[in-house]
């Protein structure tokens, strides 16, 4: 499945830099790894191919873009910063990204910590796994699309 050859690290800048802080938002390491997996789904349902080629792996606090655990690790849960964008995202995705951003964006990290272990990719991926045990699995694109496919239609059918 051809992404749109963004990044991760790409689409993860563009949330911390939509996060508005003037209002008192904030967005952590946690939260915008959390918001990538919306994103990387909704993308697939409702533009056919997903934002970028990493693979999210199923950790302990749910799906993962290991590029960007690498580059905020150091945050721990700290606020990040404001990111030096230097890719531009079409109109189309950014459309996309204000719409998660507006549905998840305004849950805290940890809820949305939990609303991934109740979803089938992460769960599934994560098999017998005890839920703080570690793992590297991969949460197959596919399952992911399956997954936002079905919500839609779930969502649809309302």
């Amino acid at each position: 499945m051809k992404s749109m050859n963004y990044t991760a690290l790409d689409i993860a800048k563009w949330f911390i830099n939509a996060t508005d802080r003037q209002s008192g938002d904030s967005i952590t390491h946690l939260k915008v790894q959390k918001l990538l997996y919306y994103a990387q789904g909704w993308a697939m349902v409702h533009l056919d191919k997903p934002l970028f080629d990493e693979d999210l792996q199923a950790w302990a606090h749910g799906p993962v873009a290991v590029s960007v655990y690498h580059q905020f690790k150091d945050s721990g849960f700290r606020d990040l910063d404001q990111q030096k964008i230097t890719r531009k995202i079409s109109s189309d995705v950014q459309s996309l990204l204000v719409a998660i951003n507006d549905q998840y964006g305004k849950y805290t990290a940890k809820y949305l910590e939990k609303l991934t272990h109740n979803e089938t990719p992460w769960k599934a991926s994560r098999g017998g796994l005890l839920p703080l045990e570690k793992s590297s699995d991969i949460i197959p694109k596919e399952e992911i699309k399956k997954y936002f496919d079905k919500e839609l239609k779930s969502q649809s059918a309302a």
